[in-house]
């Protein structure tokens, strides 16, 4: 259920506002958003999981955070970032 670290580095790459940034709210809601999408995947199968169910509410409860942030902080870069995920919102 978690993601490769050959996956985390295409991400940090992808995501990443200057060299060696590993810690920004893009990179981390773009790591964040691959790990839900892998855990709603898992849930199509494990429909009775409800343990890892509330990790996957906490993830997502993270990621709200770091996305009102971000929205406060730089409202440019919090519609391009949700644009480039396609997170609805």
């Amino acid at each position: 259920m978690s993601i490769s670290p050959q996956r985390k580095q295409q991400l940090v790459a992808e995501y990443a506002t200057h060299e060696g940034d590993t810690g920004s709210p893009e990179v981390q809601v773009a790591i964040l958003t691959e790990r839900i999408s892998n855990l709603t995947e898992h849930f199509k199968g494990h429909i009775h999981d409800h343990h890892s169910r509330r990790g996957l509410y906490l993830l997502i409860g993270k990621r709200r955070r770091l996305l009102d942030y971000l929205m406060k902080e730089d409202i440019d870069r919090y519609r391009s970032l949700v644009a480039r995920l396609g997170i609805r919102r």
